[in-house]
């Protein structure tokens, strides 16, 4: 079967830019419209969240859901992503049709029927993958997201003339657990229910029944590939994963390089390349005026867009700033997350008036300034699958610090004399989360930043680097081929 005539259901609880709280909406949206560059009949299936329908009023009734075991009735919808991507949306106001984010309410309390809400995505995944389904349309390969689309691998394995799956882990910290009851409420088979299925710990594991059931499983960098194959990064699934190790790929996720673009990007004070530097200088005045932090041009200017999270190294990069702020620098910060950690940030903000800028919230238009207007971008995740900011960091010419992990270790070279000699420095690395090892990079990077040529080379070796998803797309379209095949 060649690339042009594969027909692949993506299936994920968020895809940008219509519902979103992390990459996955981002990967979502941007490597089904990848897959479709290169023929591949790509089209994602969604929950309809208020935010997905609001965003999509011309969309079209596609079919009736009829109730499945103890789910209730649905209908699916027709639209398209903006990029063009055909999708479809389960419109089911029971289980859909409130408040609060995807997985939460307002209160930040996961949402206590995410079983139901989640295994309906999942069974409507089945249903258009199998023989049975509805629609005229059927996919050669069902690929399947995170823990909220796991149980569809399984419904599969389980129906009559089901295309293979591919089950993909975004972060393996997040495995949809839920109660032993849950395996008949949501109508799996109850010979699933053990550990050569179904069942964790005594529990029913939605990503535990994506990894064990699908045909193949993917994750979004080589390095994380290998690191939850192993304790600590496991998270209890190491073995399973081990065993599988010959089913397992990490491939490097890619970002949006025209939603990404410093030389056309509609959010910034002023575009710039490679060839043209000098002007990224306009975007850190800008920022620094937004931030209510001094204007100085010399000053190095550390920028962080994150999830306030212990995942995220959030706590050591909040340990440190007073020693940052005093070298003298500037930082500014991004994100929401835990409720102590966001205090911390604006606490020191308060008390480094001019010097450190926090914004809790999201702002989109806010991080690509950031992007380009920060020297340098900070990111010492404790864990990594893959990460995007590092990327947008680089082809930013704004040099990461990260940790040595997952797709940080997989994306970006520190900077050392001989990658410095060889052309492929493009950031800083610390081999721990601590704020001793995060110290000792920020010393390495401003001494770097001091020495304009140096600077300038480092700058121009990571907006060199091609981060687009055609690669990437590539890659999955191979195996997909193989699970036809």
């Amino acid at each position: 079967m060649t690339s042009r005539s594969l027909r692949v259901l993506f299936v994920s609880s968020e895809a940008a830019p219509l519902i979103k709280t992390g990459g996955l909406a981002d990967v979502s949206a941007a490597l089904p419209g990848a897959l479709r560059r290169i023929g591949v009949d790509a089209r994602l299936l969604l929950p309809g969240y208020p935010q997905v329908l609001a965003a999509l009023p011309h969309a079209r009734y596609a079919t009736d859901l009829h109730g499945f075991n103890g789910l209730p009735p649905a209908r699916l919808l027709a639209a398209e992503l903006p990029n063009g991507v055909p999708l479809w949306v389960i419109e089911c106001a029971e289980l859909y049709q409130r408040g609060g984010g995807p997985y939460q309410d307002d209160a930040r309390l996961d949402w206590p029927d995410n079983a139901q809400r989640f295994g309906l995505l999942s069974r409507v995944a089945a249903l258009l993958g199998c023989a049975d389904t509805p629609l005229s349309w059927h996919p050669d390969v069902v690929h399947c997201n995170d823990w909220q689309a796991g149980l569809a691998p399984a419904y599969l394995h389980f129906a009559r003339g089901a295309a293979p799956s591919m089950m993909t882990i975004h972060n393996l910290a997040f495995q949809g657990i839920f109660p032993p009851h849950s395996v008949q409420a949501l109508g799996l088979p109850p010979a699933c229910f053990s550990p050569e299925g179904v069942e964790y710990y005594g529990n029913l594991s939605f990503l535990k029944a994506g990894l064990f059931y699908a045909h193949h499983i993917t994750t979004v960098s080589p390095t994380y590939a290998q690191e939850i194959q192993h304790e600590p990064l496991g998270f209890g699934m190491q073995g399973l994963l081990a065993v599988r190790h010959d089913q397992l790929t990490g491939i490097l996720n890619g970002i949006d390089s025209v939603d990404w673009n410093p030389a056309t990007d509609p959010h910034l004070a002023r575009n710039y390349d490679a060839a043209s530097l000098g002007k990224k200088a306009a975007n850190k005045r800008e920022l620094q005026k937004r931030m209510g932090l001094a204007v100085d041009e010399e000053v190095p200017l550390f920028g962080v867009v994150s999830r306030f999270t212990y995942q995220k190294g959030i706590d050591v990069i909040l340990e440190l700033l007073p020693r940052l702020l005093e070298m003298p620098a500037q930082c500014v910060l991004l994100g929401s997350g835990e409720a102590a950690l966001q205090q911390a940030a604006l606490d020191l903000s308060h008390r480094h008036r001019g010097m450190l800028g926090a914004y809790i919230g999201f702002d989109e238009a806010l991080s690509h300034l950031i992007e380009a207007g920060a020297d340098m971008f900070l990111m010492p995740s404790r864990f990594e699958p893959c990460g995007l900011n590092q990327m947008y960091s680089q082809r930013y010419g704004t040099p990461p610090l990260v940790h040595a992990t997952g797709g940080l270790a997989d994306s970006v070279v520190d900077c050392s004399a001989a990658t410095l000699a060889d052309g492929t420095a493009s950031g800083f690395m610390c081999t721990e989360v601590t704020p001793a090892s995060l110290w000792g990079a920020v010393q390495r990077a401003v001494a770097a930043y001091r020495d304009r040529k140096t600077w300038r080379a480092i700058q121009k070796n990571g907006m060199a680097k091609d981060f687009g998803w055609e690669k990437s797309a590539a890659e999955y379209a191979a195996i997909y081929r193989r699970l036809v095949a």
